[in-house]
């Protein structure tokens, strides 16, 4: 039912406006806030160095406070905004897409979560899978070789 909703364009479209009137509203009321963000899809101009962008996680966390929230805009597409990066504090112009904000922060609490965002990229679905069901599996032998566990455990007739 989520990956339909994830696919769901109509859904999609009201979770883009909806971001816009929340953004819209914290650029009026003068509210600081960070967006989370998938980084795959974020763009930089000028582009930044592989040095610089290998300090990204694939969830990212950008704050837009001081200039960069001054120098902050938003269209139907992106949220876009200056900011420096580095330790020379190079100056980029960010461009996130709305589709690819998962979080809306003000003061470390989020105020808007997206639900259609898919937290990893496509081609890492497998392969997180796998690590996933080899942990269940190591967390299930930890819990059943505690005595105690089985009892709770109903038997198989």
């Amino acid at each position: 039912m989520l990956s339909e909703l994830h696919n769901d364009k109509q859904f999609s479209k009201i979770i883009s406006s909806h971001i816009i009137s929340i953004i819209k509203h914290l650029f009026e009321s003068n509210y600081h806030f960070g967006v989370l963000c998938r980084i795959d899809h974020v763009e930089f101009s000028p582009e930044l160095s592989e040095e610089i962008q290998a300090e990204f996680r694939p969830l990212t966390l950008f704050f837009l406070a001081g200039y960069t929230f001054e120098s902050a805009k938003i269209d139907d597409e992106c949220l876009y905004f200056e900011a420096g990066f580095g330790p020379d504090n190079l100056g980029a112009q960010v461009c996130v897409p709305l589709k690819d904000i998962i979080q809306i922060i003000i003061d470390e609490t989020p105020v808007f979560v997206n639900s259609t965002t898919k937290f990893v990229p496509e081609d890492s679905i497998e392969e997180i899978s796998e690590e996933e069901s080899g942990a269940r599996e190591s967390s299930f032998a930890a819990l059943m070789s505690n005595p105690e566990n089985q009892k709770l455990m109903k038997k198989k007739k």
